[in-house]
């Protein structure tokens, strides 16, 4: 007799050949985060291409995967995160994170977050608040155009020139305050001075009367992770202390990638 899925699903063996072939995916996916082509993938899960195609557009539709249009690539997505995050709390990426997030802040006298990239997006991992009754607030889960954040600035550095063009098509740049990026000559120009200087910022391009600080962190092959940064206002991130605040963002963004096993 069959088993009930939900209530409205029968656990037939077709069904639950397909659950398999899906989560044959996601187990390949996430041993490779530079991502797999079609045919790859198909002959992981023995079947014609067709058919892997069908599972992973309905693993798409829910964010287990994400297709990357430029370079042709499936890769493992945002909601594996979130399925996984009852790991994530024992031993992972946040787990690793929050100390240096904490001295970071400590030191900083800000708010410090750590951000992955999704879909041409940044989504805030974890955050170390400040004790500051002013302070910027970002809760995990928590999204954000990429072209307007230091945090996505940093990370969309060290993206290759076909990714940037993705992300500028599938998004645009849309203009958060009179001060973002919104051509992608200015923002190609911006990410330029990131990768010379080590670190980004956000001047005010995110939020009027907010700065932010940032610098990419790696993983073991040497391809950006994410980005590690602080936020405040603009009264207390003053011009003056960028230099500062950088230098320091690139020293926790280094003690972080070794943390996780990376390279630079």
């Amino acid at each position: 007799m069959a088993r009930k899925l939900g209530g409205d699903e029968d656990l037939t063996g077709t069904t639950a050949k397909s659950l398999n072939k899906a989560l044959d995916i996601l187990i390949a996916l996430g041993k490779v985060p530079e991502g797999m082509n079609l045919a790859d993938i198909a002959l992981i899960v023995k079947q014609p291409k067709t058919t892997a195609h069908r599972l992973l557009t309905t693993l798409e539709a829910r964010h287990f995967v994400r297709y990357e249009a430029a370079e042709r690539l499936w890769k493992i997505g945002i909601e594996a995160f979130v399925v996984g995050s009852a790991f994530l709390r024992n031993r992972d990426l946040v787990e690793i994170a929050r100390p240096i997030l904490s001295l970071l802040m400590a030191d900083t006298g800000e708010s410090a977050s750590f951000y992955i990239e999704d879909e041409g997006e940044i989504v805030c991992l974890t955050q170390v608040e400040t004790r500051h009754s002013m302070r910027v607030i970002a809760r995990p889960g928590g999204r954000a155009k990429i072209h307007s954040s230091g945090s996505g600035k940093a990370i969309l550095a060290h993206r290759t020139p076909a990714h940037v063009d993705e992300v500028i098509r599938r998004h645009g740049l849309p203009a958060a305050t009179e001060k973002t990026l919104t051509t992608p000559h200015a923002l190609r120009r911006s990410l330029e001075d990131v990768r010379s200087r080590g670190f980004a910022f956000d001047d005010e391009e995110n939020a009027l009367g907010i700065r932010c600080v940032a610098a990419p962190v790696f993983d073991h092959s040497g391809e950006v992770a994410g980005a590690i940064s602080i936020s405040g206002p603009s009264s207390r991130v003053t011009p003056d202390r960028l230099e500062q605040l950088g230098q320091r963002l690139r020293a926790a963004a280094v003690a972080l990638t070794s943390a996780i096993g990376g390279a630079i």
